[in-house]
């Protein structure tokens, strides 16, 4: 029987700010089996939650200095590693103010003003709050070896992450994840039992030197447990490199009805998306099992 899960990208992009504390909450409410979300450190060392090593201006708005007269304000465009999380806590991550007219995110996405950019304890208070036990945390580690000047050390990162999801009763219920596979492989060391995710693209496999052609063969090698490429990479030659090597392969990211199916029928383990609404209408046509919405904390209205 084919099975494959449903991953909310950022929580669920699609729909809510990116993220975000009320954007994760309703994604969680609406049903996924996975909650993926991005991580960077801060100056103090606090684990953020930002998918961009800058902070960006699409998805953040300055509102006012942490302190008077702070020589580092405004924040948009700083490094993250630059900044403190109370600097950090006064951005609005609420509006997505998009660089063009036709940005389809900000079309879909419902606005929340005056949110604030999370830590990632605070995520796990949140997940624990709901008892989502039948939701899996994926944690993407955000770090790119091409720019040591904005990346936290790989080693240090992971253990970052590996013990703020095990302060939290997480480790056994979560999964790492990173473009960069330094990160992977440390958290191999750090932690066995928690899947890693090797994220691939063709943009950054230089990153990792030479891999040849057997890509999930070499991430195996680098300590993954689930092969996590784009769409565009995924074909029956991929699928049977994976299959070979033994890892599972979870795509991203996925819109529509259409390519979605392609990738069912290719065999893929997971699909990694910005609407996981679409997702779980397309599962009710191939008969999946489709992840339990938690129940809100919240009464509804």
């Amino acid at each position: 029987m084919l099975r494959a899960e449903i991953h909310g990208h950022r929580g669920a992009r699609g729909l809510w700010p990116e993220n975000t504390l009320p954007g994760l909450s309703r994604t969680m409410e609406l049903g996924v089996h996975a909650l993926e979300l991005d991580v960077a450190l801060t100056a103090d060392r606090r684990l953020v939650l930002t998918h961009d090593l800058t902070v960006s201006a699409v998805t953040s708005a300055d509102t006012a200095p942490a302190t008077p007269d702070d020589p580092l304000y405004p924040y948009v465009g700083r490094p993250i590693n630059a900044l403190t999380q109370a600097q950090l806590r006064t951005l609005d991550v609420g509006v997505r103010l998009p660089r063009h007219p036709d940005d389809t995110f900000a079309r879909t996405q419902q606005p929340i003003p005056g949110t604030r950019m999370p830590t990632l304890g605070a995520v796990l208070g949140l997940v624990n709050a709901y008892e989502a036990d039948s939701v899996r945390l994926h944690v993407e580690l955000k770090s790119d070896p091409t720019r040591p000047e904005l990346s936290a050390d790989p080693v240090e990162f992971a253990e970052a992450v590996v013990e703020e999801l095990d302060r939290h009763g997480r480790l056994d219920n979560a999964a790492i994840l990173s473009f960069d596979w330094r990160v992977i492989g440390a958290a191999a060391e750090l932690a066995p039992g928690t899947p890693r995710f090797a994220l691939i693209e063709n943009d950054t496999l230089h990153w990792h030197g030479c891999l040849g052609d057997d890509l999930p063969a070499a991430a195996r090698a680098a300590g993954a447990t689930t092969l996590s490429p784009e769409h565009v990479m995924v074909d029956e030659e991929l699928m049977a490199q994976a299959d070979a090597a033994e890892l599972p392969v979870a795509v991203w990211t996925v819109n529509d009805h259409l390519l979605a199916s392609q990738m069912l029928d290719l065999g893929v383990a997971g699909i990694v998306t910005d609407y996981p609404d679409r997702m779980r209408e397309l599962w009710e046509k191939y008969g999946l099992p489709l992840p339990k919405p938690v129940s809100p904390l919240r009464p509804s209205r």
